[in-house]
């Protein structure tokens, strides 16, 4: 089967592999039905995942079809349509048991798919502790709406959830790519007094602008100024950072008022700098660290009772043959990109 795989630093292409097999009676095999490219795939190119094994099929957002479980699978059953969480997890440990299961000290757990074994970037997927890591897709909701269930959206109802936002709040949002937007419709759920996003890409002001407009909206360079005039208390409530890219994690605590939550979303290429002397006095509360996507099915039931529509987000497909030029688009952020849907056939429109 054809997998698209990370070579080297700087270097993914397409192989041919075997279909896997079940290893542990925990496993179980899902045909990827419809597959999406994450930022993180491109951290992984540009070195940035030191534990990301070169030879690995790369993608972790995806769903599909139960094809085979193993013996102590009981969660899900062949013939189930799924998402697939991007972490798996074993439910039993310290961590898990506490809701932290980014940190499961199995040895599959945490990010593996796409990083240390084999991701969906290709027509089949093992999925290790497939009781925790696959949720069944309720009939009446189609794949593309539960595309982004297992990673982005994961991530951005997790950042939501641990940023305490209340109705009083004021809250601003740095970044308005696919996880930014994902965040942004968890925090629209909270119902926060004001919504501010900042973007620097006039395309994904205006994308905002166009599916969300009583959300505010401004620029990095007139953001701060911007919070000032449209807060109660001299910055934002709560501030999630979301975008990642240089002086970003600087504005964020600088836009936030005093004893706010400043939420790191944001997975930074080079390591930042907290200038303590500079934000003395501030009492900030930082919040940071990787998704704990252990909310899915929560997410899944908000999807079927329409309280959250990622749709508008897919602005591109492709087949799987054309992945390498799927990943040249979403990279280069180029002819409007948000998110990409792969698919299993061109039986939908590609453009």
């Amino acid at each position: 089967m054809l997998a698209y795989t990370y070579i080297e630093k700087g270097k993914f292409a397409s192989a041919e592999k075997p279909k896997p097999e079940l290893i542990e009676p925990t496993d179980a095999i899902v045909r990827v039905t419809m597959s999406s490219i994450c930022s993180s795939d491109l951290h992984i190119k540009h070195g940035s995942v030191p534990r990301a094994v070169p030879g690995i099929t790369v993608g972790h957002e995806m769903v599909g079809v139960v094809e085979e479980i193993g013996a102590e699978v009981t969660h899900v059953k062949p013939g189930d349509r799924v998402t697939v969480n991007v972490e798996t997890f074993c439910g039993e440990c310290f961590f898990c048991k506490n809701g932290c299961v980014n940190n499961c000290t199995n040895p599959n757990g945490g990010w593996a798919l796409g990083c240390r074994i084999d991701g969906g970037q290709t027509e089949y997927v093992r999925v290790p502790l497939a009781n925790q890591g696959l949720n069944r897709i309720p009939d009446s909701v189609t794949d593309e709406q539960t595309l982004l269930v297992g990673d982005v959206l994961a991530t951005g109802f997790w950042a939501a959830r641990i940023s305490e936002i209340t109705e009083d709040d004021a809250v601003l949002i740095i970044g308005a790519g696919p996880t930014g937007i994902c965040t942004l419709l968890c925090v629209m759920l909270k119902k926060p007094k004001r919504i501010i996003v900042c973007e620097n890409s006039e395309e994904r002001r205006r994308f905002v602008q166009e599916h969300y407009p009583d959300v505010l909206l401004t620029t990095p360079e007139e953001c701060k100024d911007f919070v000032l005039q449209n807060s109660d208390h001299g910055g934002a409530d709560r501030v999630l950072e979301v975008a990642g890219v240089e002086d970003t994690f600087r504005l964020a605590w600088e836009c936030a008022r005093p004893n706010a939550i400043v939420t790191v979303v944001a997975l930074y290429d080079q390591p930042q700098v907290l200038p303590l002397p500079d934000m003395y006095g501030k009492n900030l509360t930082f919040k940071t660290g990787g998704v704990d996507g252990c909310d899915c099915e929560e997410v899944l039931s908000l999807i079927e009772q329409g309280k959250i529509d990622t749709t508008p987000l897919i602005t591109h497909r492709f087949p799987l043959s054309e992945i390498e030029e799927a990943y040249r688009i979403f990279e280069n952020k180029l002819d409007g990109v948000i998110k990409v849907a792969r698919i299993i056939s061109c039986s939908i429109p590609v453009f």
